[in-house]
């Protein structure tokens, strides 16, 4: 194989894959990173977020720890600290909150959450460099919690491990949901997404949040959907989770999951356009260099794109390279099946169109169709005798 072409390397990484979005908040930012790329874009936002300012178990906590300080306060999320401030602004007891949260010490869990801290006039005395729940959690048991009321922030889904691990030590915990996570009202976009998943129709699933994929599953349950959906995810689906926490859910089906080393949006994009690669088939085929995409191929480099049903053809030529493939199969291959194999004949006319070297599929007489891979490749096809592509 050649080295890349300028053309090649204009291409952008995403391009011809296509990338589920199950984000509520921050989706636009993800989903334009994405598009940036090159990736076509499915969302189907699997929560939404119920406002801090209706939430009525908030502002009772709140009360609870005016009236009694915590001797701990634990900020998991920027966002989420800053909120809770905010909401107790309106509900008249900001000021109150915070002279609360500084007669004891305050732990961020990462940058955001200390930034938030300091932009409130508090300070904070200690943050771990991992940004990781369990370092918080072991430095709290190394320093001793027995007998302290501690405030712990949830960052939109309980922290069971934690809140269990501090009682045990002899801790008063108090958790403080700074915004909650909840279906979204509209289902709809959700279960497009995962029928689309079922369907083939998505290469990479994306997942900011440990409820978003716990919310997903919940639902292909309702749906009786849960075996199949876990098992696209487990096989063909790439799922990318911003961080552990995000992934636990899913690993909790024995889901495998793509991480950056960093709990950030940008990491995990990065983390995706480097994985992607790993994700296309390149093959050498009449004397020209093919790659599969999920839902093109490039030719020499230059991105073209393909009906689903040639798609569907060229991945099932594609399985046995040079190998030829019968119509029976072929037909098989096609979304939507049938018994016409006429079809796949109309289908492999428009996939060759759509490649724009024809001779790059071979029509084998009597017998079915095979990619023209370079000798030097591999196997030439058993028997047969082929054709020109552009031939019928």
């Amino acid at each position: 194989m050649s080295a890349p072409t300028t053309t090649e390397a204009q291409v952008p990484p995403l391009a011809g894959f296509t990338v589920g979005v199950t984000a509520a908040r921050r989706a636009e930012e993800l989903g334009t990173m994405l598009e940036r790329r090159g990736a076509c874009v499915q969302h189907g936002p699997a929560l939404r977020i119920v406002p801090l300012a209706d939430d009525a178990e908030l502002e009772a906590r709140t009360r609870d720890l005016i009236a009694r300080p915590p001797d701990v306060t634990v900020a998991t999320t920027g966002i989420g600290f800053r909120g809770w401030i905010e909401a107790a602004d309106g509900w008249g007891m900001g000021e109150d909150l915070l002279a609360a949260l500084s007669r004891g010490e305050l732990l961020a869990r990462g940058p955001k959450a200390r930034g938030q801290i300091r932009a409130s006039g508090l300070t904070e005395v200690w943050s771990p460099p991992s940004e990781s729940s369990a370092e918080v959690l072991d430095h709290l048991l190394e320093e001793g919690v027995a007998g302290r009321r501690i405030a712990v922030q949830l960052h939109g889904e309980p922290l069971p491990d934690v809140v269990e691990a501090l009682e045990m030590a002899g801790a008063e915990v108090v958790e403080v949901p700074v915004y909650r996570w909840v279906p979204p009202a509209d289902l709809a976009p959700m279960d497009r997404l995962t029928d689309l998943v079922l369907g083939g129709g998505v290469d990479m699933l994306t997942f900011t949040s440990a409820p978003a994929a716990a919310s997903l599953l919940a639902r292909a349950t309702e749906r009786g959907l849960r075996e199949e959906l876990v098992a696209a995810l487990r096989g063909p689906v790439l799922v990318v989770c911003v961080g552990p926490v995000t992934a636990a859910p899913l690993e909790a089906v024995d889901v495998p999951t793509l991480q950056p080393q960093r709990s950030r949006l940008g990491a995990m994009v990065r983390a995706l356009e480097a994985e992607a690669p790993a994700r296309a088939r390149r093959l050498p085929v009449a004397g020209h260099r093919l790659e599969l995409r999920g839902h093109a191929a490039l030719v020499d480099g230059e991105l073209k794109a393909v009906p689903p049903t040639g798609m569907a053809l060229l991945r099932a030529l594609a399985r046995r390279p040079g190998r030829v493939v019968s119509r029976a199969e072929l037909l098989r291959a096609l979304p939507g099946g049938g018994d016409d194999e006429h079809a796949v004949e109309t289908a492999m006319a428009r996939l060759r169109s759509a490649l724009g070297v024809p001779k790059l599929i071979q029509t084998v007489v009597k017998r079915g169709y095979r990619l023209a891979l370079d000798p030097s490749a591999g196997p030439s096809p058993l028997g047969g005798h082929c054709v020109s592509g552009d031939e019928r």
